[in-house]
């Protein structure tokens, strides 16, 4: 599919995943607390910008971490409260943050599979998987885009060796703030 950059308005929606793509992602490890926690460069003013472009943004996130006991989850929430109190703060908006900590690659709600995305749907029913986005920074995510049927969109952040031409990548950003440059001015 070909992202239709110039039809997206506010009836759009945002699947965001989080490490890789809003904060950086530790090498072979997790985010365990907010003081490892740090947004990329122009993440939160990327999405103030989608605020004001798309009417749903969500965060769709493995939490792994969770699962194995290595990260707790009152510091998962502890993450998730400080980011959201950041974006706000600078004038963005998050519709909901959904993660699963589950070990099963076969769970539903564990990406590549859509059920955090339907999950979305099912607390938010206005939204239209026509008019939607995955971005993320692993073909894990782009395929969770495509098994939701939603367009995809791919951060080289961590993956430089991805091939770009994946056929479950539309288009592709160097950062979220380069996307949403883009979506800004056109």
């Amino acid at each position: 599919m070909s992202l239709p950059i110039n039809k997206i308005d506010k009836s759009w929606t945002l699947f965001l995943d989080r490490d890789g793509v809003i904060n950086q992602e530790k090498h072979e490890d997790y985010i365990h607390t907010w003081e490892e926690f740090k947004f990329y460069e122009g993440a939160v003013e990327a999405i103030t910008i989608f605020t004001k472009k798309f009417k749903r943004i969500l965060v769709v996130t493995n939490q792994r971490g969770v699962g194995k006991g290595v990260t707790k989850l009152d510091d998962l929430h502890t993450i998730h409260a400080n980011m959201l109190e950041d974006i706000t703060k600078e004038g963005g908006h998050l519709d909901a943050i959904y993660y699963c900590s589950e070990l099963d690659n076969e769970s539903p709600y564990r990406k590549p599979n859509p059920g955090m995305g339907l999950a979305a749907v099912e607390e938010f029913p206005d939204i239209d998987l026509t008019k939607a986005i995955m971005v993320g920074n692993t073909i894990s995510d782009m395929q969770f885009g495509r098994n939701l049927g939603v367009y995809t969109v791919f951060l080289p952040t961590t993956r430089p060796d991805v091939q770009l031409n994946d056929p479950f990548i539309d288009a592709v950003y160097a950062s979220l703030y380069e996307f949403a440059k883009a979506l800004d001015h056109r």
